[in-house]
């Protein structure tokens, strides 16, 4: 059984498919899109998110961590110094599926895995439904005829 074992496996080894996500991530960083398969792209994702969320922390042990899955310098120096900075309002989602057609040679589904561009702005959180309210008991007012008239007695 496989409790607690998340991520699919991709038809490979353990070793195999770290080192193959390393260079797909090293490659999407480079060049911003990538074209492979829906189920790669779907785990590339994953890594893609955490590897932005730690160039906007942009501190230095988050570019250690960040150097411990993509190995070429320059790409880390590249998505803290230029991609980080773009998503910095947004929460996550920074990456875009669009599917396109199949393999030729497997028919196996393909995609085009890309960051995301546009501007990101947060939705106006709606308003708590109002309970139906009490009509406020009435206060008169005091006048000034009241408090002499009191006064007097």
């Amino acid at each position: 059984m496989r409790h607690n074992k998340t991520g699919r496996r991709l038809g490979r080894k353990p070793d195999h498919r770290q080192h193959m996500m390393r260079n797909m991530v090293t490659s999407f960083f480079e060049y911003e899109k990538i074209t492979t398969t829906v189920t790669r792209a779907k785990e590339l994702r994953k890594l893609v998110d955490k590897m932005v969320t730690l160039g906007k922390r942009g501190d230095l042990h988050a570019r250690r961590q960040a150097l411990q899955v993509i190995r070429d310098p320059k790409i880390v120096g590249k998505l803290f110094e230029l991609i980080a900075p773009r998503y910095q309002e947004r929460p996550g989602g920074y990456t875009r599926i669009i599917k396109l057609e199949n393999r030729q040679g497997d028919n196996a589904p393909m995609v085009i895995i890309e960051l995301v561009e546009e501007e990101f702005t947060a939705k106006q959180k709606k308003a708590a439904p109002v309970a139906a309210a009490e009509p406020a008991p009435v206060v008169e007012e005091i006048t000034e005829e009241a408090t002499e008239e009191k006064a007097e007695s």
